[in-house]
């Protein structure tokens, strides 16, 4: 049996704002944009894993009224879980975000267990890591 991830949920508050970080200043493409009601989704996805996507959606999107509302608050306080990217450059990667003007959380360090690694804050609130490989 093979078991592999397809796509992965990434609340937020704007879509169109989000879509400046995670399509305009990391590069990943929209691969679905669907409209549904007041709501949409976007898909995106990397040409470096054709088979994983995330997919941004704001807190009411899909859901009832009260659970959107404990979503939105949940993302508001900047607790949901975190996501973590893969590059093979992290210091580019660094540089090209601190240019778009995302918020930096960590400079590039190397972390005592192995990787090197980086966080920002996407325009919503929520925490992304970027780790890098330790060199061979």
């Amino acid at each position: 049996m093979t078991i592999s991830l397809q796509y992965s949920n990434i609340t937020v508050n704007d879509v169109d704002e989000s879509l400046a970080f995670y399509r305009d200043a990391l590069g990943l493409e929209v691969q679905n944009d669907v409209a549904s009601g007041p709501f949409r989704w976007v898909t995106l996805g990397s040409t470096a894993q054709p088979d994983l996507g995330i997919v941004l959606s704001e807190p009411h999107a899909g859901r009832s009224q009260a659970d959107g509302d404990a979503l939105q608050a949940l993302l508001t306080k900047g607790v949901l879980p975190i996501i973590v990217f893969r590059t093979d450059d992290l210091d580019a990667t660094f540089e090209t975000l601190r240019a778009s003007g995302a918020e930096v959380l960590q400079e590039p360090i190397d972390q005592p267990w192995g990787p090197r690694d980086c966080a920002f804050r996407d325009p919503s609130g929520n925490t992304v890591r970027f780790s890098q490989a330790p060199a061979a």
